[in-house]
């Protein structure tokens, strides 16, 4: 990677930097996160937009991406610039306010009224003011050491396990090669295609998810890949979006009345979840997908108290769009999201109370039409409320609606052919087969080691479905040829279950709707509100999206959800106990601190057994070469691949054909076929799925590469060439001469 790829790859960060610094609130909780998640959805929409638009105009390259970052980091600087200068001289006025009221009048200097001469005292607001100023002045190096100082034992123990986790994670990222098996077959394929062809035009191929499934996490990759030429820092996006999810996991805790404490809580047993865990080192697109949905989720919550301004609509619409991008089951939460935001800015408008939105300091608390009597008008404050719910949809739009048309346009249907409609999604909806699906998910979810637990829970799931009329298999509530129920506890990122942040969630989440009193004295209302969206969200999902051994990872932008809550209830456990109240309590906060030790364990295991990427053991990023850490997952394919593509190679073919079918991989052959400037190779499909896109003529090609099935290669091959196959890849050459 030259210095100008590695000064580029810099830009997105320095970015988020800038926009921090811009669009800083003021008067709000936790405001330096609310920052970063603007910050970050800009960013992100920034460069969604950015891929739209140059592949529009068939200019997916190096310099274009280069000129628009540039841009971008030129208006983020001139605005963080002005923002800066603002608010130094806003302070400079009140600290000379402050001043002013303080001194003596000059009618009273030298004179004595009795016991009580003296300056008038300054007003309260003011009084109250000074003493924060300095604070906003420090920076984040010396607010850090203060929190680190005040802090107690147990929260620096927090703390410093999930800053060990992240920096560890940093590091496998940076040192593992991209090797999930989604990747190989259809993430950074269409990474490739778009680098190749210089747009975003669908292209015929034999696998339909290079087209159909969203793409909002590879248009991130595509600006890496065009930055560095390569996959050096393409696990760096998830690793990026595990930041982001506990940056907005532990802004909702404070949110929802949550101390110091209850956020390190939450931000532990997120980073300890073996499944946040492994998919920071991915090219999966899982936790990217629940870092817009924890983004979405933080900022409707802001809306639950206060009447929400124009930039927060727009940054409500960049994550609902955003999210729909990556990953469409994260609507599941967002709906519920958007729900509670738009009937609590209804309520607040009927009650006249709209009180500014974050960000706006020193304005007051009211509205101008509510501040004077008689001007409120309710009626326009519910239209301003409908139109800004249909302003979030639209800004939604923009960013998800390029893709949808494509679609459409293609398969005639936005959410692509029938096959990927009836793959995923729920096709029965009896509450029979509902909850036959939801109790496989949920034991699939909360899978333990434990192999007589899993086969005690396993039967009674398929005895009950039996009872109830349901079949456990019915390929209607079941992914593709799968059979419940598969074993999910070890840490693979793929399939690992979350038994102990899942429980610790269901406890929050039971207690936050029973008794929020307890657990947020000062917020009962929006905790219970946000619980229900929790409950919700995972019913929608169970009734929505069928089992499949993989089915953990869909369900992480939940789990990132639901975690908030259970930091909630473990901080008010320890905080009843240090109050010594109740007997039993002492005994639940004991438990609840072995679960976390548990957590910790099973974080730290995670990371350094973890698999395909792990620190010690066989396969470690320390010792295995970059090839077979590719192929981690299929080690007996690295040479089979590299031997059919070198005999290729030695031929000097230009245009290469494909064949392959719908879960093979195809990414090595863009690896393998390069050539040695980097430039991609010319790989055509020879068979297509897509009815628009045909495939290309066999004659047409110089050579062939083929995985999987040798029969379907032969069948493809013009009479006369050579096929040669070993195991999983094969290829085949015209006659010599």
């Amino acid at each position: 990677m030259s210095a100008v790829g590695h000064l580029l790859a810099l830009a997105p960060v320095a970015a988020i930097g800038l926009l921090a610094v811009a669009l800083r609130p003021a008067g709000t909780v936790a405001g330096r996160r609310l920052a970063l998640v603007r910050a970050a959805l800009v960013t992100g929409a920034f460069a969604v937009l950015t891929v739209e638009l140059l592949g529009a105009l068939r200019l997916l390259t190096l310099p274009a991406f280069a000129v628009a970052w540039l841009s971008l980091l030129a208006g983020a600087g001139a605005a963080a610039g002005w923002r800066h200068r603002r608010d130094a001289a806003r302070r400079t006025v009140q600290v000379v306010a402050v001043e002013v009221v303080a001194a003596p009048e000059p009618a009273l200097v030298g004179a004595t009224t009795g016991p009580t001469a003296g300056p008038p005292a300054p007003p309260p607001s003011l009084d109250t003011a000074a003493p924060h100023a300095e604070p906003r002045r420090a920076g984040w190096p010396t607010r850090l050491a203060d929190a680190w100082r005040t802090a107690g034992r147990g929260e620096r123990l927090l703390a410093g396990t999930v800053g060990g986790l992240l920096l560890v994670e940093f590091l496998i990222a940076l040192l593992a090669e991209p090797n999930n098996f989604d990747s190989q077959t259809y993430h950074l394929p269409k990474v490739e295609q778009w680098v190749a062809s210089g747009s975003l035009e669908f292209w015929p191929t034999a696998i339909h998810r290079q087209v159909t499934i969203p793409p909002g996490a590879e248009y991130l990759l595509l600006h890496l890949r065009l930055f560095t030429g390569g996959d050096a820092l393409h696990n760096l996006v998830q690793w990026a979006a595990g930041v982001g999810v506990l940056l907005a996991a532990t802004r909702i805790t404070a949110q929802l009345g949550g101390g110091r404490r209850a956020q390190l809580l939450t931000a532990f047993v997120l980073a300890t979840t073996p499944m946040v865990a492994l998919q920071a080192t991915s090219t999966q697109t899982d936790l990217v997908c629940a870092a817009w949905v924890a983004c979405a989720a933080t900022l409707a919550l802001d809306g639950l108290r206060r009447r929400a301004g124009v930039g927060a609509m727009l940054a409500l619409g960049a994550a609902t769009g955003l999210t729909a991008l990556t990953k469409t089951n994260g609507l599941v939460a967002v709906g519920p999201l958007l729900l509670i935001w738009g009937l609590a800015q209804l309520r607040l408008a009927r009650a006249g109370s709209a009180p500014k939105h974050a960000g706006s300091p020193g304005r007051g608390t009211e509205s101008p039409d509510a501040s004077r009597p008689g001007r409120f008008r309710p009626g326009r404050q519910v239209r301003r409320t409908v139109a800004g719910s249909v302003l979030i949809l639209l800004v939604a739009g923009v960013v998800v609606g390029p893709f949808l048309a494509r679609v459409t346009a293609e398969f005639g249907h936005p959410l692509g052919p029938p096959r990927l409609r009836e793959s995923v999604p729920m096709e029965r909806h009896d509450p029979a087969s509902v909850l036959v699906n939801a109790l496989r998910i949920a034991h699939t979810a909360f899978d333990t080691p434990l192999a007589p637990l899993r086969r005690a829970g396993a039967g009674a799931i398929v005895g009950g479905a039996g009872v109830i009329g349901v079949d456990p298999q019915d390929r209607a509530i079941t992914f593709g040829q799968e059979r419940f129920p598969v074993p999910s506890w070890y840490p693979d990122e793929d399939r690992v279950a979350f038994p102990l942040a899942g429980v610790l969630a269901v406890i929050g989440a039971a207690v936050a709707l029973a008794r929020p009193g307890r657990v947020s004295p000062t917020r009962a209302g929006p905790l219970r509100a946000y619980a229900v969206v929790v409950v919700a969200a995972v019913l929608l999902h169970t009734a929505m999206i069928k089992w499949q051994p993989w089915g953990n990872r869909l369900l992480l932008y939940t789990l990132v959800l639901a975690v908030p809550l259970a930091g909630l209830w473990l901080d008010a456990l320890f905080r009843r106990r240090a109050g010594g109240a109740g007997g039993r309590r002492p005994v639940a906060a004991g438990l609840a601190v072995s679960v976390l030790a548990t957590c910790a364990l099973a974080g730290v295991l995670a990371v350094s057994y973890g698999f395909p990427r792990r620190l010690v053991g066989a396969g470690s990023v320390f010792t295995t070469s970059e090839w077979d850490t590719r192929f981690l997952r299929r080690p007996q394919w690295a040479e089979e691949f590299r031997w059919a593509a070198d005999a290729v190679r030695a031929t000097d073919a230009r245009r290469i054909g494909l064949v392959q079918q719908n879960d093979n991989w195809e990414y090595p052959w863009w690896l393998l076929l390069r050539d040695a400037d980097g430039r991609p190779p010319e790989l055509v499909a020879l068979q297509s799925v897509l009815p628009g896109r045909p495939p290309a003529d066999p004659a047409s090609v110089d050579a062939i590469v083929c995985t999987g099935s040798r029969p379907a290669c032969t069948a493809l091959v013009p009479g006369g060439w050579r096929v040669q196959f070993r195991g999983y890849a094969g290829y085949a050459l015209p006659p010599a001469g």
